[in-house]
């Protein structure tokens, strides 16, 4: 029940993101006079309309996208100069020309869409992916600030048993006994000064562990709300090195790298501390510039999916996901339970699942290729660049861009979309990626 929770809250999510998406394009339209005579969620069949003012809202049968109709989104054939129709090519545009200048009421030729300016032009077709990057500041921010990150602490939550062997992570029969057992520290006790100092963070009471060895130091903890004084003997042992974020450092071999450390036996409690407005901003761009980088090496990864898929190469634990690995994903995280953070947990899954969701939405739409909203931004700025320059040199308007040149590419884009979204799918249910 929980999992089929996961998948319904996704599924929500995704609705409302792609929704919003829409109103991005839509409102900023409407406020600039374009007519906008359809706002649909999904493709394919009409489950449910209505017409309000002059604008039809509705939900379609696949809830896998969706769009807005901004009338004279293409501009009619005299606008252009009535170019020749020669061969498919010509056919497809000049059938995408003729239909939309049909959608044009009689004497609005002036509330079409290719009559805007170039900086219009560019709010409307921006105003869908900048709604989605609101949306992934707005859970980041409910994410970081509301709810806040997993975070380590000087409270003992577990006391090792003993010093493991090189490489082992049980102990054995004949392991010795850890400092920290030897001294008797339980979970629950708070070090609040170690070897004389203040302890205010578990990173700074970690590097002071990793600093000694072999020597006896006073270690200061409250237990039940009483302060007790004891005596640990840290051992040295080899300690993995790990990066300013806390994370492995590999090797040329690809694995992790040591260097003799203090070695005390205590592992920290992971509590969820409430983040600084000011990490919000950085951790967006982090999060963007991740998100970038994934978009850009997107052929790529698809090959990896489908040697995996079709052939023997494993799938890897980051390869891009479907829908359907999504939604398998949202159906682990609240099966889950939240683990010791308990719906919390959930609820911090669900969120950061979302916000992953919204920045995609907002990077694969700027792919500058239509009918992505990309192309229709790189479209807009070559007309502007054009304008400028007749401008400047003294000559009369250009002709707006043709934009309907592109429908076949749009439609081939189209097509290949459909394709990896299919290959995805199938991936997702064959050899799918598991949390």
């Amino acid at each position: 029940m929980n999992y089929l929770v996961g998948v319904l809250v996704l599924f929500v999510g995704l609705l409302a993101s792609i929704a919003l998406h829409e109103v991005g394009h839509m409102l900023p339209a409407k406020r600039f006079g374009v007519r906008v005579s359809q706002y649909m969620v999904g493709f394919g069949p009409t489950l449910w309309s209505r017409i309000r003012g002059e604008t039809e809202y509705g939900v379609k049968a696949i809830p896998l996208g969706g769009y807005v109709r901004l009338v004279g989104m293409y501009p009619p054939p005299d606008a252009v100069g009535n170019p020749p129709v020669k061969g498919w090519l010509g056919r497809v545009a000049q059938e995408a020309r003729v239909a939309s200048h049909e959608e044009i009421h009689p004497g609005e030729d002036h509330r079409a869409f290719y009559r805007l300016s170039t900086p219009k032009k560019l709010i409307v077709m921006l105003g869908g992916p900048v709604m989605n990057l609101v949306i992934a500041a707005v859970l980041l921010t409910v994410m970081l600030v509301g709810i806040g990150q997993p975070t380590a602490t000087s409270t003992v939550a577990s006391v090792t048993g003993c010093v493991p062997a090189a490489g082992a992570t049980k102990c054995a029969a004949g392991d010795p006994q850890s400092p920290a057992a030897v001294a008797g520290l339980v979970a629950g006790d708070v070090v609040t000064k170690f070897d004389g100092v203040a302890i205010s963070s578990w990173s700074q009471l970690s590097d002071l562990i990793r600093a000694t060895g072999g020597g006896a130091v006073p270690i200061v903890v409250t237990r039940d709300g009483v302060e007790r004084s004891l005596t640990v003997t840290p051992v040295r042992v080899p300690r993995p090195v790990v990066d300013a974020a806390g994370k492995a450092v590999l090797g040329k071999d690809g694995r992790a790298l040591t260097k003799p450390g203090g070695f005390l036996g205590i592992g920290p409690k992971i509590v969820l501390e409430g983040q600084p407005w000011s990490t919000v901003p950085q951790s967006l761009g982090s999060a963007l510039v991740g998100t970038v980088k994934i978009v850009a090496t997107l052929p790529a990864r698809v090959g990896d999916v489908a040697r995996s898929v079709f052939g023997s190469a494993p799938r890897a634990q980051d390869s891009v996901i479907g829908i359907v690995g999504m939604g398998r994903i949202a159906g682990d995280i609240t099966a889950g339970g939240g683990g010791d953070f308990g719906l919390t947990g959930v609820v911090q899954g669900m969120l950061s699942l979302l916000f992953s969701l919204n920045l995609s939405l907002f990077a694969l739409n700027l792919i500058p290729l239509v009918p992505l909203d990309g192309g229709h931004v790189a479209s807009a700025l070559w007309e502007g660049v054009r304008r400028q320059a007749a401008r400047l040199r003294g000559l009369p308007r250009p002709r707006p861009v043709d934009v309907a040149r592109m429908m076949p590419l749009a439609y081939g884009m189209f097509v290949l979309l459909a394709g990896v979204g299919l290959l995805l799918i199938y991936a997702d249910i064959v050899r799918p990626v598991t949390l």
